[in-house]
């Protein structure tokens, strides 16, 4: 079969021209808002790429099942060891409660049974250490659970086997930014006495804020391509990252291939906004939580400082009383003694 040609557009004119012969298509992209429309306009006229760190478009570029090996590749990568992604978990079976703070980009199960998520942030959350925890805290106990229910009671604890928590920061709080630190970061639990033991839950974190901004690494080691992947929109900037990384050009051939599909871009720049929208809606919940937490936080410590001030008040008042009643004793007539007429 005779593959059709890819047609690219020049202008923005011909891309709107071209949308307006689709009316449900053409509102579509006027739903959008105008940042929206000029990024999805600039993907059309082979300015920019996709946006890859938005959930449809990651998934879509490195689904196991449409392209087998590249996430494999990517984490492999990323956690400096081979590991192979054997299927996507669907994530809505969280074990946790209150799921809409935690989203999972994707939830993989490895070769050997290990589990990784995978989650690229675009709202830089408070608390992150305590979240990612808790994703971390949710693998095991989903791996738990699964491995305890297929063998049931021949069951051991070295059955477990390692969960990763990887975290792509599309913009990152301010404790990645310290001086010295570096844009990825890998940890694990371990003992100041030395001691060994083999725990299960290992850390990714990557800063992407902070590898766009210091000079990328000259080995042109595989981890710096994926991340250069993810960092880099500007067409122009991804053409000279294909001279360094041959193999990004699979890659950027598929993003260009959906130039051909303008009903399923749209439908994912649609969907990244919707999980865009309620991540800032969850942020600015969060801060302003926070913002209220700080304020009572305040009211108590004055509270606490106007008791003191009343507590100080009332010593002085005390003392005032007791100073006064000193001062009305020694100015009592004095006693002069009966001399019995003598002078």
């Amino acid at each position: 079969m005779e593959q059709k040609e890819t047609v690219y557009y020049t202008t923005s004119e011909e891309v709107v021209q071209s949308l307006k012969e689709h009316p449900a298509l053409f509102h579509r992209y006027q739903s959008m808002e105008e940042r929206w429309r000029q990024r999805f306009l600039d993907y059309c006229t082979r300015k920019k790429t996709l946006p890859v760190t938005y959930d449809p478009f990651f998934k879509r570029l490195f689904h196991p099942d449409l392209h087998p090996g590249r996430l494999s590749r990517l984490l492999s990568s990323l956690l400096g060891q081979t590991v192979k992604v054997k299927r996507i978990l669907p994530s809505e079976e969280t074990l946790l409660d209150g799921g809409a703070l935690l989203i999972m980009d994707i939830l993989v199960e490895l070769e050997d049974g290990s589990l990784a998520n995978v989650e690229i942030q675009k709202v830089p959350y408070f608390f992150p250490g305590e979240r990612m925890s808790c994703y971390s805290s949710d693998l095991v106990l989903r791996q738990y659970s699964r491995v305890k229910g297929e063998k049931g009671s021949l069951f051991k604890y070295s059955d477990m086997k390692k969960v990763y928590t990887i975290v792509i920061f599309e913009t990152s709080t301010a404790e990645f930014h310290r001086e010295g630190l570096g844009y990825i970061h890998m940890g694990k639990t371990i003992f100041d006495t030395g001691l060994q033991l083999e725990l299960l839950q290992e850390y990714c974190l990557i800063a992407l804020d902070v590898f766009r901004k210091i000079p990328y690494p000259k080995d042109r080691s595989e981890q710096t391509g994926w991340l250069s992947l993810l960092a880099v929109e500007d067409v122009a900037a991804a053409e000279l990252l294909e001279r360094d990384f041959p193999w990004l050009s699979e890659i950027y051939r598929d993003m260009a291939e959906y130039i051909r599909k303008p009903e399923e871009v749209l439908n994912m720049f649609s969907e990244a906004l919707r999980i865009l929208d309620h991540n800032t809606v969850q942020y600015m919940i969060e801060e302003q939580q926070k913002e209220l937490e700080e304020q009572q936080k305040k009211l108590v410590q004055k509270d606490v400082a106007l008791e003191r001030q009343a507590a100080e008040l009332q010593q002085l008042r005390e003392e005032v009383a007791r100073l006064q009643k000193q001062l009305a004793a020694n100015e009592l007539p004095a006693h002069t003694p009966d001399t019995g007429g003598l002078t």
